[in-house]
């Protein structure tokens, strides 16, 4: 007796099932190809821009005075700055491709020895050094949660209040910045998780019509006074190290980390006294009362729980910093005391050695500004620097020391709006502004150093793209 054979029935595919998920497919695959096509035009576009830019100067006349490698050497110079603007690739190749070039068409040297030493020398720059130790505290304060600590503390302390809750957004950013040479890093990666949830809390969202009631006043004086503490602190903004870096380098004078705050602080710390309120007058929040906030803080603590050994031994490493920083400047140098520091912090597992290997942005930022060092003293190298200078010097030479400073400082600083970028803005123009005030009388060097190299925290608030 036989079995019977198994009939099998399949149900049909609705066609217009069939139709819709082709038309998705279809859209999908258009939409992602459109992408790509676009993201591929503007990598395009961002690479000849700056070969289009540098070309027109190499080809130019080369104007009386100048060298012919001088000239070129400021054609690459140029290209190289309007890449970090365009970014076709990232800054940090960028920077090493334009110190290649320079280095093998043998502009800056001509010795093939001597251009390796000269390409290479950014590399043992020790305010380069210092940047990347700074961004390993940076890593500990995200790691161990201390960051978020402080900044909740603040809040509820002294949160009650909209205006409390501006002093404490302040207080925590001027606790963070002199071990945070990120503002991105401090008042974006650190700090904004923080104060977002706030606005949330009283009904303050963005793009919904209720953004002042709040939340526009805490995220606008975030921005303000991390604006400020970047100009406190040599360590608080790389670019100011890399300033320092550059100081060094045209004009032979060294700016110490007690020098950098000795000089802001009485400025830095009435304009921190000074915005929130300032602030809070002129773009003044619906809502006035927080009380909310110092609760949520109180639960956000309770479920961080107790302060953790990392967190304490990492307060207590940048303490010693600190005090080394500030005291020690005679007995060991600031890089080397932040380098110290942070083999301590790999001793004493507040990171350990691939979590440093892990992080990328200060890997990246270390061959991003040796790179920037080395091509800006190429334009002193070449004399390029003393032509400019000398060129524009007769504007500036006949006015008193007081008109040189307002005119000087006050150019420098609003020629940010023609930046993205502190680090391209400090590289292709602090060197110039540094030799043309060298030589005005009546004020030392180191004077006229930091007069220039305060601005760059500041100049972020100027437009939107001003800083990171």
């Amino acid at each position: 007796m036989g079995l019977a054979r198994p009939t099998l029935s399949f149900e049909p595919v609705a066609p217009e099932f069939v139709t819709r998920y082709i038309w998705f497919l279809s859209m999908a695959t258009a939409h992602i190809a459109k992408q790509a096509e676009s993201d591929r035009r503007r990598t395009v576009v961002g690479a000849i821009v700056p070969l289009v830019a540098g070309a027109a100067i190499a080809l130019a006349p080369v104007p009386h005075g100048l060298s012919t490698n001088a000239w070129r050497y400021f054609a690459l110079f140029v290209a190289v700055m309007v890449g970090l603007v365009t970014e076709p690739i990232p800054p940090a190749a960028i920077g090493l491709i334009g110190v290649a070039v320079a280095a093998v068409t043998g502009l800056v040297r001509t010795s093939t020895s001597e251009a390796a030493t000269w390409a290479l020398s950014g590399f043992a720059n020790s305010t380069v050094w210092l940047i990347f130790a700074a961004y390993m505290f940076a890593l500990g304060y995200s790691k161990t949660g201390l960051g978020k600590r402080i900044a909740l503390l603040m809040i509820r302390a002294i949160g009650r209040r909209t205006l409390g809750l501006g002093y404490a957004i302040a207080g925590a950013d001027l606790i963070l910045a002199p071990f945070m040479p990120s503002n991105t890093a401090r008042s974006g990666g650190t700090l904004f998780p923080v104060i977002r949830n706030i606005p949330e809390l009283l009904g303050s969202k963005p793009n919904s019509g209720t953004e002042r009631k709040i939340g526009a006043y805490l995220l606008y004086t975030s921005l303000a006074v991390t604006c400020v503490t970047s100009s406190m602190f040599l360590t608080a903004l790389a670019p100011n190290v890399l300033a320092a870096g550059l100081v060094s380098k045209t004009i032979h004078v060294t700016i110490s980390w007690t020098d950098w705050f000795k000089g802001f602080a009485p400025v830095g710390i009435i304009l921190l006294a000074i915005v929130p309120i300032l602030l809070y007058k002129i773009y003044p929040p619906e809502i006035k009362e927080a009380p909310d906030a110092p609760r949520w803080a109180a639960e956000e603590l309770r479920k961080m729980g107790g302060i953790t050994r990392h967190e304490m031994t990492l307060l207590a490493l940048v303490m010693v910093a600190l005090a080394l920083w500030i005291g020690g400047a005679k007995y060991v140098d600031a890089t080397i005391a932040a380098i110290l520091v942070v083999g301590a912090m790999v001793l004493l597992r507040v990171v350990t050695w691939d979590e440093i290997l892990r992080n990328t942005s200060a890997w990246n930022v270390l061959v991003w500004f040796a790179t920037l060092v080395t091509l800006a003293s190429g334009l002193a190298e070449t004399k390029f620097v003393d032509w400019v200078a000398q060129s524009l010097s007769p504007i500036v030479s006949g006015r008193g020391v007081i008109a040189a400073m307002v005119l000087l400082v006050g150019a420098f600083f609003f020629l940010h709006y023609l930046f993205a970028s502190v680090t391209a803005h400090t590289t292709a123009l602090l060197p110039v502004f540094l030799v043309i005030a060298a030589k005005i009388p009546g004020a030392s060097p180191v004077t006229w150093a930091l007069l220039l190299a305060y601005p760059l925290g500041l100049m972020g608030i100027l437009t939107p793209y001003g800083t990171g």
